[in-house]
């Protein structure tokens, strides 16, 4: 059953449960969802924005998480709906859809698997579906059917276009030059690489981990004394390193702005926080290129190029809401986006026409780590192995005291549990004694 619930901005929260709520969970949910009110009915009138009823959103998993930890069980999705005038009202069709009314199967998801699709051109497929597939690629795809004996499927050719792209691959960076018939020496990726070579300055580690860590000052830590068990914090200088990370999340932030830079700015905080053996995120920082927006009326230099039939978002909305995204992911994370910019370019040159059409979004950042645990570790194969661990050294640290402790307790228990089944064992054959006495 789904309960709607109305709140004092007008959203419809709806709550999916597996049973019926008594009125102290009712009660509690309302107070939840900021004093709102249980409508009566189990159909609403009218027409709401909503999520996909196919996708559980991130906000709902958080809500629901909420609840049983409020002690409330059974609750298994929840989701808000705004009211909106009509079915024309602007929307993200990518994670929403209009609804006429909200029922109780607005969660229900009635979809049958589409049969397996059998590509017999390759060429008209990767035109339709935009793969970019090279002639290469479609010869060597062409190349397996004729030894697998069959045509490939949808989704064979569909994946191999994602596994192999150059967000993957790095085909461009990675591939060889060949410029005016001569092969070039180097590839784009080695000749960035070769500024570090001949230059580290004070790189420590570069193109060789999730981050490039550099040389950090000479810092006082307040820790414990002695960080694997409890113990007087104390204050001491440690060396420090800092941490630089980059990437693009560019076609994520073209096709849903929002989500798109959200996780770009994600990514660089987690490959941060893998550098090495661990480091700290800081600060944060964001770069996007997208063509013009056209938002003010008197700009002579906007008009080069006709405005498009934009396929996901118009420049303007990508501009706002990947903003909102990157620094929303950030703060909830704890690391603010203190700086960045934006290009906007368009420009015709003997009839060709270019411009950001496919948004750059560059996530950036900095932290810092200890100098100590900036190079990840390496293990013999004899450590490789199973049971490597007792070929570790200093079989009297912490690791090695927890686990000689949780035998210790396993034991125990073990030896509690036959004592109190060899106790029942006893009482139950003193009752059938008295019994048959």
């Amino acid at each position: 059953m789904i309960l709607f619930f109305r709140t004092p901005t007008n959203s419809v929260i709806a709550t999916e449960c597996n049973q019926e709520l008594n009125a102290e969970d009712v009660k509690k949910l309302c107070w939840l969802y900021s004093d709102a009110t249980v409508e009566n009915e189990d159909n609403l009138k009218g027409w709401f924005i909503g999520p996909r009823r196919e996708m559980i959103t991130p906000w709902s998993t958080n809500a629901v998480e909420i609840t049983q930890n409020m002690g409330l069980n059974g609750i298994r999705r929840i989701e808000e709906y705004f009211p909106v005038k009509d079915e024309n009202a602007d929307h993200d069709p990518m994670l929403q859809r209009m609804y006429h009314g909200l029922d109780q199967e607005i969660f229900t998801v009635d979809i049958k698997p589409q049969p397996i699709i059998y590509i017999e051109n390759l060429e008209e497929y990767n035109e339709k579906e935009g793969l970019a597939l090279s002639r290469e690629e479609m010869d060597y795809l062409m190349k397996v059917e004729k030894d697998l004996g069959r045509k490939l499927t949808d989704s064979e050719v569909f994946g191999f276009a994602q596994i192999n792209s150059e967000h993957c691959r790095h085909k461009i960076f990675g591939g060889t030059f060949i410029i005016d018939g001569q092969e070039m020496e180097s590839s784009l990726f080695q000749m960035i690489k070769k500024t570090t070579q001949e230059n580290p300055n004070k790189i420590i580690s570069a193109y060789k981990d999730n981050v490039a860590f550099a040389e950090g000052p000479v810092v006082e830590q307040f820790a414990p004394a002695d960080h694997s068990t409890s113990d007087y914090f104390i204050i001491k200088d440690i060396k420090t390193v800092i941490s630089l990370k980059a990437e693009t999340h560019n076609f994520p932030t073209t096709v849903e702005p929002f989500n798109g830079a959200s996780t770009g700015t994600g990514g660089e905080i987690r490959d941060r926080m893998g550098g090495g053996k661990g480091s700290w995120p800081i600060a944060g920082t964001a770069v996007y290129m997208t063509s013009y927006p056209r938002t003010d009326e008197g700009r002579d230099w906007e008009d080069i190029l006709p405005v498009r039939k934009w396929l996901y978002q118009t420049p303007e909305q990508i501009l706002i809401k990947a903003s909102n995204g990157a620094s929303d992911f950030g703060n909830k994370f704890g690391q603010p986006l203190i700086c960045g910019s934006v290009l906007t370019f368009e420009h015709e040159e003997n009839n060709e026409k270019y411009a950001y059409d496919k948004v750059i979004m560059l996530a950036g950042g900095v932290g810092y780590g200890t100098q100590r645990d900036c190079l990840k570790g390496s293990r013999s194969r004899q450590q490789g192995r199973s049971h490597g661990w007792r070929q570790l050294p200093h079989r009297s640290g912490w690791w090695f005291r927890f686990i000689r402790r949780n035998r210790a307790l396993q034991q125990r228990h073990r030896a509690e549990c036959r004592t109190t089944r060899q106790c029942g064992d006893a009482k139950t054959r003193l009752q059938r004694s008295t019994r048959t006495l």
